[in-house]
């Protein structure tokens, strides 16, 4: 029997290692017995849709491009917000996407995402199952939010924790050189989930105690008792640092601040603002300086800001996917189980992905104090292993050499 094809895609927010972890499934398939060419599906399963697809096989030919496709931010493959409709509303949808795997000899379909694109794995290895048909159809985590189910943290999100802890350190430097009183609100991605925003905590060391307060969704927000909160930590410290999460909401469960009353294909409302709202709010009760930062994009595009141990645990899951689909196996999302947190250590599994498609990982509301304004010692144990290592980045002409993305529809 000969070999097969499979083909790959990247859907929902980048991160700086979902390309770890495409080349993770580019390196499996090379050195699989199994399989033969590998395409990739220009902007999620839009490109399946499209008849948009790369032949990997062909422009990843090497490992000095695979290891280029390691270190690129975001997503070569590029991404959609595209919401799989069910086959009761779509049948036609679906018979489209198989019609294409047909043609192309298709095996099994890799999706690289978060929720959301779990919920697209679920649908179609269901709907694969429902007709009989031999194409396998897996999942491999990818979110900055550390928002998934059953498995220990997500690929992205160590790299996009240090880089919050390290932008963290460096705005509290620059705050502390004036010797003004003065409160700086920082803004940090995290809609139903604080895991990013935690993050911030690793920014205090041997010398710094900021931020002073940091506040999750995972807490109702009371906006009468955060100002009190920055009254009572300005009676201490000349600058007062806070870290809010994105998605921070009050007892009935309202965003503090949503830019527009639009919301995507999922449903999920378009979220920005909660740092200014909360400058503003502070403006008119304190008289001194107040300004916020948003970290925006930044937070999960810093390649060169990357954990080493990140990198290396999606591109094992990305490898890890394809032994799976040698195996038979559909339906499954690669997962990490943490051994250890001291020393660090993990183990590869895999986990029925119906069980994990649109829920949600909370941070435990135990690691979180009575107040809701800060996190305590299990956040640390939890975090401190996920940010270690630094990439090994190449450079030219004192800038990083990442891959070219002539393909992607934002790109001319």
């Amino acid at each position: 029997m000969g070999k097969k094809n499979c083909v790959v895609a990247q859907s929902g927010g980048p991160t700086v290692a979902i390309n770890a972890s495409l080349a993770g499934v580019v390196n499996g398939v090379k050195n699989s017995n199994v399989f033969d060419t590998i395409y990739g599906s220009v902007h999620g399963i839009l490109g399946i849709l499209n008849d948009d697809l790369l032949n990997l096989s062909e422009q990843i030919p090497d490992e000095a491009t695979l290891k280029r496709l390691k270190h690129t931010p975001s997503m070569y493959l590029g991404s959609c917000r595209y919401k799989l409709p069910t086959v009761e509303e779509s049948p036609e949808t679906y018979t489209q996407i198989f019609k294409l795997f047909e043609e192309k000899e298709i095996d099994t379909f890799f999706y690289i995402g978060g929720n959301d694109s779990m919920d697209t794995t679920n649908k179609l290895s269901q709907y694969a199952a429902s007709i009989g048909s031999k194409v396998k159809v897996l999942g491999i985590p990818k979110t900055i939010d550390n928002d998934l189910c059953l498995t220990d943290h997500t690929p992205g999100f160590g790299s996009a924790a240090k880089y919050i802890a390290t932008a963290m350190l460096e705005i509290i430097h620059d705050t502390y050189s004036y010797p003004v009183p003065s409160v700086t609100v920082i803004e940090i991605m995290g809609r139903d989930a604080g895991w990013l925003t935690s993050a911030a905590a690793l920014a205090r060391n041997e010398y710094n105690i900021a931020p002073h307060l940091i506040y999750l969704p995972e807490v109702a927000f009371d906006t009468a008792q955060f100002v009190a909160d920055v009254r009572k930590q300005l009676e201490k410290h000349t600058a007062v640092i806070v870290a809010v999460s994105e998605g921070i909401r009050d007892k009935d469960g309202n965003y503090i601040s949503a830019t527009s009353q639009t919301v995507d294909g999922f449903g999920h409302s378009h979220l920005s603002g909660a740092g200014k709202c909360l400058e503003n709010l502070l403006n008119a009760q304190l008289d001194i300086k107040v300004r916020s930062v948003e970290m925006s994009v930044l937070q999960r595009s810093a390649a060169h800001y990357s954990s080493a141990t990140d990198l290396t645990e999606a591109f094992q899951l990305g490898n890890n996917a394809v032994k799976l689909a040698e195996e038979g196996a559909t339906g499954r999302m690669v997962t990490l189980n943490r051994v250890s947190s001291d020393p660090y250590k993990v183990e590869y599994s895999s986990e029925d992905v119906s069980k994990i498609a649109n829920e949600i990982r909370n941070v435990p509301r135990e690691w979180i104090n009575e107040e809701g304004n800060d996190v305590l010692g299990p956040v640390y144990e939890y975090l401190r292993p996920l940010i270690v290592g630094e990439p090994d980045i190449v450079f030219k002409n004192g800038m990083p050499t990442y891959m070219s993305i002539p393909h992607l529809k934002g790109s001319k």
